[in-house]
């Protein structure tokens, strides 16, 4: 079964466009690694220097653990941890509370 998985992150006002140019360029180490995890459907949308992403996975919670364990992962949390308002931990943003769905 699918599961869905969103999230919001807010940018450093005078890091967005450097943020924006980063998720242009998404490493491909980092891009293997995700969908090694399982995740697919990934986007991420902005507003201001507001960023809501979206993913899906069949196991969230091993998707999460397996993307914890991957130096690549580290190294691109790393680099976005001073792009960031509050550094994402390494097991992924907290998630928010799904309330509808159409499907």
């Amino acid at each position: 079964m699918t599961h869905r998985s969103a999230f919001v992150l807010r940018v450093r006002p005078d890091k967005i466009d450097e943020y924006v140019k980063a998720h242009a360029n998404v490493w491909p180490d980092l891009l293997s690694a995700l969908r090694a995890a399982g995740i697919r459907n990934y986007s991420i949308f902005r507003n201001g220097n507001e960023v809501f992403g979206y993913f899906e996975a069949d196991d969230l919670e091993a998707a999460a653990a397996q993307m914890e364990e991957q130096e690549v992962n580290a190294r691109w949390q790393d680099t976005m941890a001073s792009l960031l308002e509050e550094r994402v931990p390494d097991a992924g943003p907290a998630t928010l509370e799904e309330i509808f769905r159409l499907d």
